[in-house]
């Protein structure tokens, strides 16, 4: 049935009531073995189809009498009955185990690495997963008493922190007549980090330190370390760029350096309202531009949200938090 006719359907209501419930009875926990309790299978549209078939050739072969159309009827039949044990089996005994995500930002796939693993003897063919509903599929055979992992990709609709979304495992191997599935319930969370903005302005400008002399200098690398000329062996990441680029233009040719012994003069606050923006996504976004840039730089900051303030601190477990406290304002 087309999926606009399907909206309309006089039981859409109720049957996705039903399956929210069904849905909301499955346990949360982030590994899961499968056993007859939780697999479940039934025929595919090829495999009614071939019901239907082998219907018709049992008639035909009682019609007629025909003891060849009675040996191909029950050899179909036994293939069919054989291929929905295998098929069954593909599921049962595995054990699928999520992995703890890693935060992303808006916009972008999370992936979701999920771990199948099992005991037996026998390798598993043509194991699917996604997310529930959504139709795209990650394949992976699972080797003898061994172990795999699929990703599985999720884009979460806006930042914050999320649930995991509910996850479906099926097989049609080996004949494509029987489905087998199971539906999982993950306990993980993952939390998603607002985008930031495209093209944000540069940094605002630094404050001085407490007990500090001098004022703040205009915007740009200076306000917050010292700059040097170039000096022969200095890293690439030292070099001041945008200073170099109006160097080139202008003809001089010279070369500027970050002096990383300068001590930094003045305090780089992210402040929401410096932003000049007054949609509050829009702050968030270009909170999340300048912390980015400041992490890049090597920069020292503090974040000052409603309600909240980050001291001052640089390095991954700074940027870190400032992106947490953003993603959760």
């Amino acid at each position: 049935m087309p999926l606009a006719l399907r909206a309309f359907h006089p039981l859409a209501p109720l049957r996705r009531r039903v399956h929210q419930w069904m849905l909301a009875r499955l346990p949360l926990t982030d590994t899961l073995e499968l056993s007859q309790r939780n697999v479940y299978i039934l025929p595919t549209g090829a495999g009614w189809m071939l019901a239907f078939t082998l219907l018709l050739l049992l008639v035909a072969s009682i019609n007629f009498q025909l003891n060849l159309g009675y040996l191909l009827t029950f050899l179909l039949a036994g293939s069919a009955v054989a291929g929905m044990h295998v098929c069954h089996s593909q599921l049962r005994g595995l054990t699928l185990h999520l992995v703890t995500p890693e935060p992303q930002f808006a916009g972008q796939s999370a992936p979701l690495q999920v771990q199948l693993s099992h005991t037996r003897r026998t390798p598993r063919h043509a194991i699917a997963l996604a997310v529930h509903g959504s139709g795209h599929w990650a394949w992976a055979d699972v080797p003898a008493q061994g172990s795999t992992s699929v990703q599985i990709g999720f884009a979460p609709p806006r930042r914050g922190l999320h649930r995991v979304p509910t996850l479906t495992a099926q097989t049609l191997y080996p004949l494509g007549s029987f489905r087998v599935w199971t539906v999982w319930r993950p306990a993980a969370q993952v939390l998603i980090y607002p985008a930031p903005e495209p093209h944000a302005p540069p940094l605002p400008p630094g404050e001085p330190r407490s007990g500090g002399t001098g004022r703040a200098a205009a915007q740009g690398m200076a306000d917050f370390e010292g700059v040097r000329g170039y000096r022969r062996g200095d890293p690439l990441k030292l070099v001041v760029w945008k200073k170099a680029a109006q160097a080139l233009a202008s003809g001089s040719g010279s070369l500027l350096s970050r002096d990383a012994q300068q001590p930094q003069r003045h305090e780089l606050w992210l402040d929401h309202r410096h932003t000049g923006l007054a949609d509050p996504e829009a702050r968030i976004s270009r909170l999340t531009a300048w912390v980015l840039q400041a992490d890049r730089l090597g920069l020292d900051y503090g974040l000052r949200l409603p309600g909240q303030e980050i001291a001052q601190a640089g390095g991954p477990a700074q940027r870190r938090r400032c992106l947490e406290a953003l993603a959760l304002c």
